[in-house]
This record gives structure tokens, sequence and C-alpha cells, in this order.
């Protein structure tokens, strides 16, 4: 079943695409701007400004299991063969600072319906039963329908695939720092994983490399919004933690 054909998902998506029509024609006067490109960037800002209150819950959860995990990991010394004694003694510690083992997977989870609904606009070719006016549109002569790997096919990849080859250069950035400020915090906390964890924990840092597997088989609209929401995402983090262990200080 194709839930972008769903009627009101469908009907959401059309109201997007206005929306970055829209956005389009503001960048249209300037000359020589790529006008549907702009206005891909400037539509994954809004939502990624609109998502900032559920960034900060997100902080909040973060800072809170990074301060709480030496305490997990003493108890679980403590009750060791003993697993009733240890899921009580941590649903005690939890309800003592007043948060939960799920605190921050609720707004992980509000934001997912909203930036898949922006993603397929980004990929889909057909919206709300007509064709997507957007992937016909170009950046630097390369349609935003169009994606790295059938720009290789076609046999005349060059220089449309440095338009590709930088947005991918940029995710690969992107996803590294993360990785390395990830592993940071994990150093910071002060909690010391089995070594079995820590290996899968080690496999999973680099987790965030996949986006710029996907961004090579996507089209190059979709390449830009993750391109834009990566960046923005990594930045967005490092401001709202800051501020979140500034308010956790003052209180």
């Amino acid at each position: 079943m194709d839930l972008y054909a769903f009627a009101p998902i469908a009907a959401l998506l059309e109201l997007a695409s206005t929306a970055v029509n829209g956005l389009a024609a503001l960048f249209a006067p300037i000359p020589g701007a790529p006008a549907m490109a702009l206005a891909v960037v400037a539509l994954t800002i809004l939502v990624r400004v609109a998502l900032i209150p559920v960034g900060m819950a997100q902080a909040r959860a973060e800072l809170t299991r990074r301060r709480l995990a030496p305490k997990l990991q003493a108890l679980q010394r403590r009750h060791t063969g003993s697993p009733e004694k240890l899921q009580r003694a941590t649903m005690e510690l939890y309800a003592e600072e007043k948060t939960s083992p799920f605190a921050g997977m609720l707004p992980a989870l509000a934001q997912a319906p909203v930036l898949s609904l922006v993603y397929g606009l980004f990929i889909l070719p057909t919206i709300n039963g007509h064709p997507n006016a957007l992937l016909s549109e170009t950046l630097f002569g390369v349609p935003l329908g169009t994606s790295f790997l059938s720009l290789l096919n076609s046999g005349s990849f060059w220089p449309g695939a440095a338009v590709f080859l930088g947005l991918l250069a940029v995710i690969a950035a992107v996803a590294l720092t993360s990785r390395r400020v990830m592993l940071a915090q994990q150093a910071q906390s002060g909690a010391e994983m089995p070594a079995a964890m820590a290996r899968v924990s080690g496999v999973l840092s680099w987790m965030p490399l996949i986006t710029v597997v996907f961004a090579a088989i996507v089209p190059l609209a979709a390449a830009i919004y993750l391109t834009v929401t990566t960046t923005w995402t990594l930045g967005e983090r490092a401001v709202l933690r800051r501020r979140a262990e500034a308010r956790e200080q003052r209180s």
C-alpha cells in the first residue's frame, strides 16, 4: 500500500508542493538563481525551525540519560543476579529524577511523520495524481529528479557529478562529526559499558554514514534536503545541548 496515495497524506503533500512552489517564486526574480533548489533549502529550514521544541525535549532527555548513566550502572552492580530488585530500584531512581526511560522517544516519534512527508515531496514523481513539477527543475544543469547513480549510468556525468559529490562530501563530514560527538559524550558520561555492548556501540556509531548512501540513490532534491537537514541537526543539537546544560546548572 502506498501511504503517500492515502487521501489525507496526499492532500498534505499537495499543500507542501504548493508551499515549495511559492518559495521558488520568491527566489525566481534573482538573476541566475536556482529558484527551486533554493526553495528546497528554505522549506527544509522552515520545517527544522518548527521542530526546534522537539529538539529541545530531546536535548533535555539526552542530558538526563548522561547524568543517570553512572547511577544506573551502580544499581546494576549492586543488584547483580536479582532482576526484580534491579527493576524496582531503577524505576525508583527515575521517579526521584522525575523522568522515565522513554524520555525523548515520544518527541522523536512525533517528528517522524513531518520529516517523512517533506522527504516524500522530494522523491515522488507524482503528487496527488499530477506530476511533481519540482523534480523537473535543475541545479547547475542537473535535474532535481536525477539521482547520482542514474547520472553515473548515463555515461555523461561530468560536470553534473560535481554537484552530487559536493553534497555527499558535506553529508559525510557531518556524519563523521556526529560520530565523534556521540563518542565524546559517551566518554564524558563516566559509564563503563560491558565489552560486548561497547563493540555494538562502536559499530552503531558508524550508522550516520548510511545517509551518504541514501543521498547517492535518491533524487537530487532529496539529496539537498538530506544535506540541509543533517547539517542543521548537528548544529541544533550542539546549541540545544549547551542550553540544556546551562539550565541544569542554574537549577
